[in-house]
């Protein structure tokens, strides 16, 4: 059977379209190595290739976040089932609480997040401050930091109310991001986060 055929036969055979439903599809399809696929705002589904320049900053954060988080509550570019409609990010970076465990399928409950980070890619910009930030915000993410290489800035959202973050702090790149009055409890550098 091909791709196609495969995904009419789960459309045949099911009334309702789930996330569950489109990330069989998705899985199933012939994505090039290195490109991140989501599904945000209602089901619409993104495809970005991964720049080595993300990947740096990424990793960067993940490391640092390992002060505090074992790396079995840290998840990166794996899907997590969001709040609203059809929305299944695969966040950059996400730190879970030490209360947390992956359910019978393996994934982590959105309710268990206490920071996550998105690089921005220049495709997919308008989803991370708009539709990805509106989400977490509703999902209640005590932190959402926006990482953009291409501006050379951070944007941490914090303190999240009736779906919109009340908080907003922006920085360039190499300036410390003090987290150490939140959840996380720690200061973030960034001196090392590459420009594009």
């Amino acid at each position: 059977m091909t791709v196609l055929e495969d995904r009419i036969t789960m459309a045949e055979e099911s009334d309702e379209l789930t996330l569950d439903v489109m990330s069989e599809w998705l899985e199933k399809m012939p994505v090039p190595e290195g490109t991140k696929v989501e599904i945000v705002g209602g089901g619409n589904i993104f495809m970005s290739p991964q720049r080595h320049t993300h990947w740096q900053i990424f990793f960067d954060i993940a490391r640092q976040l390992s002060a505090k988080y074992p790396a079995k509550r840290l998840a990166s570019d794996v899907q997590i089932d969001f709040p609203g409609r059809l929305n299944g990010f695969a966040c950059d970076v996400a730190a879970m609480a030490d209360r947390s465990v992956p359910d019978a399928k393996g994934r982590w409950h959105y309710r268990d997040i206490e920071f996550v980070a998105e690089v921005v890619s220049e495709n997919t910009a308008a989803n991370d401050y708009g539709p990805k930030k509106l989400t977490y915000a509703l999902a209640e993410v005590p932190i959402y930091l926006i990482a953009d290489p291409y501006e050379g800035e951070c944007r941490v959202y914090t303190h999240p109310m009736n779906g919109d973050y009340t908080t907003e702090t922006k920085l360039p790149f190499g300036e410390d991001l003090d987290l150490t009055d939140t959840p996380v409890g720690l200061v973030l550098r960034t001196d090392e986060f590459p420009r594009d």
